[in-house]
């Protein structure tokens, strides 16, 4: 029995980034194994390195406006908030977000070099 669209669950999250649901589809799809973003302080060189390369890849270049016509975050925006982060809502903002990716990934290479 096929189950119905309102029974299935949602691929993306309102508040931003994807589902587990959402990552599975596109592991379906793709073979890609997407991970969730990094919630809490980017401790670990993991975090680190993926938390920087997320705001750097997302906020440095803008790809899009941060809101929509009403004033409110766009996907692109709500992205921050997946990884622990405020949503920019200026291009300051996202600069902010970019620069912290920089100093994330700064730290991951002394990481990286300390070994």
């Amino acid at each position: 029995m096929a189950t119905s669209n309102a029974r299935k669950k949602p691929l993306k999250d309102p508040n931003g980034g994807l589902t587990d649901a959402g990552r599975a589809a596109y592991k379906a799809k793709d073979g890609s194994d997407l991970k969730p973003g990094v919630q809490g302080p980017a401790d670990t060189p993991e975090k680190m390195m993926r938390k920087g390369s997320f705001l750097r890849r997302h906020f440095a270049t803008l790809r899009g406006p941060l809101v929509d016509e009403k004033g409110k975050p766009t996907r692109l925006a709500l992205q921050a908030r997946a990884w622990g982060e405020p949503a920019p809502k200026t291009e300051a903002a996202a600069a902010k977000l970019a620069e912290k990716g920089t100093r994330l990934l700064a730290r991951y290479k002394e990481t990286k070099a300390n070994k």
